[in-house]
């Protein structure tokens, strides 16, 4: 975007109630400044002030800290060009202008606008995704919401069995494990383990197809001497695992119905193709080795305009596999990247843990980067930052994943397939 290259400049502060709108013209002079709420009716108004001050749409830039939502979408819709700003840069732009700390709702507006007028690079363009894009990053996030929840009834649940009933930890570990829930729900208490058959507790093995346990040694860990505790305490920490339980099995249930939509809503985005000739997007990121339904989705969705404009390094920076080099005179460091969506980080992560296992050549590099010293997390992201150049040259070739084409591939032929 070139300088002044639009006559009308908007600043808008977002807010959850009402946002803050700035005004300028093409020279930086303030032309007016208002406040609408976040309805319907307040959107209404804002085009309707921007329409009295002689704004065009396909002449205006418009400056906001959030790249989607309601204020976003309806003004890219009516023809504004809308950019947004990581709200860390915004603040430092603030200080360009007030280095005592100064903050307000009108300056931050005001500050968006002005930025926005003179220092275009810093900001970034908003493209509406395509309504099936938009449905897989709503479920995608679904599941990892549901995800932390049933982390966290787990963390919890365990607590409370480590606090009157550590033996059930020695058979199942970890609190998100069905068997465990079965288990607690057969013998609450201890003093009530000692009263179930070896039947009943086969049966619970046979249902959840567990060959690791037999009846006899779940009956000897329930006769195991329990923890001495004060009178109710068992009694009280019990009703809590069992309310936790009924919250696990809740989120998983939810968990498994939200992957299947997911599944449903990506079917389609892999067999429909722009050019016959072509595979679609989601079906090239599905052809990389070890990319499970979770890895498409976040790539699809998550990066979904990085991944359009085959633009590697703002996939690399936004999913945080690119390090932060800090140089100063003699000194210079290189670092971990932090400021990241840190779904996409988590998705390339598990997907630079699952690749080296279906792929000789990433575990090839993988095992490189071990030998040179590295960490286990800093050689997966070293693993997902080569993958990001091999799928970046995937989508702009328009072609699946073939390991032959990899220049890598004479570098580790003894283990190739």
């Amino acid at each position: 975007m070139e300088p002044n290259r639009y006559r009308h400049y908007i600043g808008i502060d977002w807010a959850t109630a009402a946002h803050r709108i700035c005004l300028l013209d093409q020279e930086g002079q303030v032309l007016g400044k208002i406040s609408v709420p976040h309805s319907g009716t307040g959107l209404a108004q804002l085009l309707e002030w921007l329409a009295h001050h002689g704004v065009v749409p396909a002449q205006a830039a418009v400056a906001i800290e959030t790249p989607r939502g309601a204020v976003v979408e309806t003004l890219v819709e009516r023809g504004y060009a809308v950019f947004a700003i990581n709200p860390k840069q915004l603040e430092r732009f603030r200080e360009r202008y007030s280095t005592a700390g100064a903050k307000d709702d009108d300056r931050d507006a005001w500050v968006g606008a002005s930025a926005l007028r003179t220092d275009p690079v810093a900001f970034h363009r908003v493209n509406l995704d395509a309504a099936e894009v938009i449905q897989v990053r709503e479920l995608y996030r679904t599941h990892d919401e549901l995800q932390g929840d049933a982390q966290r009834f787990a963390n919890r649940l365990s607590e409370q069995l480590r606090r009157y009933y550590p033996q059930m930890l020695a058979l199942c570990p970890a609190g998100d494990q069905p068997l465990l829930w079965d288990l607690l729900e057969l013998a609450p208490l201890p003093e009530v383990a000692h009263q179930v058959s070896a039947g009943q507790i086969a049966t619970v093995l046979r249902r959840r197809r567990i060959r690791r346990l037999t009846a006899e040694q779940v009956l000897t860990q329930f006769c195991t001497t329990p923890l001495h505790v004060a009178p109710g305490a068992a009694a009280a920490a019990s009703a809590h695992a069992l309310v936790l339980i009924a919250q696990l099995r809740t989120v998983h249930e939810l968990r498994k119905q939200t992957l299947k939509q997911l599944i449903l809503a990506l079917r389609p985005m892999r067999t429909r193709r722009t050019d016959p000739l072509r595979p679609s997007d989601a079906e090239i990121v599905d052809s990389l080795p070890g990319a499970g339904t979770l890895t498409v989705a976040a790539m699809i969705s998550e990066a979904s305009q990085a991944v359009a404009e085959r633009n590697g390094t703002a996939l690399r920076t936004h999913s945080g596999v690119a390090p932060v080099t800090r140089q100063t005179g003699k000194h210079r460091g290189v670092g971990m990247r932090y400021a990241c969506s840190q779904r996409l980080r988590n998705a390339f992560y598990h997907f630079a843990m699952t690749s080296p296992q279906a792929d000789p050549l990433a575990r090839h590099h993988y095992d490189e980067l071990r030998q040179q010293g590295h960490t286990h997390a800093r050689a997966l992201r070293g693993v997902a930052d080569r993958w990001i150049a091999v799928l970046m040259a995937m989508l702009r070739a328009g072609e699946l994943y073939d390991p032959t084409r990899r220049k890598a591939w004479r570098a580790a032929p003894e283990q190739t397939p």
